[in-house]
């Protein structure tokens, strides 16, 4: 029963955390189904944990790290790697694929029309596994975490908590160039499991609502990115944040940019 009661501790602790995985299963299941959601959560899961118990012991993928066991008996830990922490990594992924999806697929005419419209995107098999998808991804996963990590690693000043640290700090707000290398490895790894499966199951029939369902795993991304914005100012580092904000502002104007289409409206007088 321990586990279980852990289970539930970690839920009231990191209750955030789960907000944002629930969010994962709503869009994941509305864009791709559950037979590819439950599938791409176990691979992004296990290669993520997998990934973490080999950097806390040889430094491979991450560099080296520890976890300081701080919230022991407050969270559930699985061979001394927090639970909450390797589950993150499959929304985040998830949420990475869709921007890269935003990004890159073809596009074809407006869905409505009206001030704003969306653009329809579509969903071919082969465009939503391409090279330049799986790429995209990967690196968008380790450029979100370049704002994630280092307000983690100052996790004593807001609820996360202190529970992990770098032997040796890195140059980029205290977290080592590695540790973003590792991010976009198990984003490589996953996706590398993932996409021939996807090739595999039975044909996806994209609704016709794929821009807006697509959009939902696009404002997950964004929605973990200003959590971790605003904890950074909460915080007062407000350099972090600012650049943090610049890194990401340029992605966030071209995907808007390409999804959208802004129409004048003249009234004749």
């Amino acid at each position: 029963m321990e586990p279980l009661v852990l289970f539930f501790k970690t839920v009231v602790l990191r209750p955030y955390v789960f907000i944002f995985l629930a969010a994962f299963l709503f869009s994941a299941i509305k864009l791709i189904g559950w037979p590819r959601t439950w599938r791409f959560w176990l691979i992004s899961w296990a290669t993520a944990f997998v990934c973490e118990f080999s950097s806390t012991r040889t430094g491979v993928p991450f560099g080296w790290y520890f976890y300081n066991g701080s919230t022991v008996g407050q969270e559930l830990y699985v061979f001394d790697v927090p639970f909450m922490d390797s589950i993150s990594f499959s929304f985040l992924l998830f949420a990475s694929y869709c921007v890269a999806l935003g990004l890159l697929l073809p596009l074809g005419s407006p869905l409505y029309s009206g001030r704003v419209s969306l653009r329809a995107v579509q969903f071919g098999l082969n465009a939503r596994t391409s090279w330049a998808v799986y790429g995209l991804t990967a690196f968008l996963f380790a450029f979100i975490d370049m704002v994630i990590d280092p307000v983690a690693l100052r996790g004593d000043r807001w609820f996360l908590g202190k529970i992990y640290y770098y032997p040796d700090p890195g140059w980029h707000f205290g977290v080592p160039m590695a540790n973003y290398v590792g991010w976009a490895v198990v984003g490589l790894i996953s996706l590398a499991i993932y996409f021939p499966l996807d090739r595999r199951l039975s044909s996806l029939v994209p609704p016709l609502s794929i821009t807006q369902r697509l959009l939902l795993g696009i404002g997950l991304y964004y929605g973990v990115l200003a959590f971790n914005l605003g904890m950074t100012f909460w915080i007062g580092e407000t350099f972090m944040g600012v650049s943090g904000l610049l890194m990401h502002l340029p992605v966030l104007i071209i995907l808007l940019t390409r999804l959208l289409i802004h129409r004048s409206i003249y009234i004749a007088e």
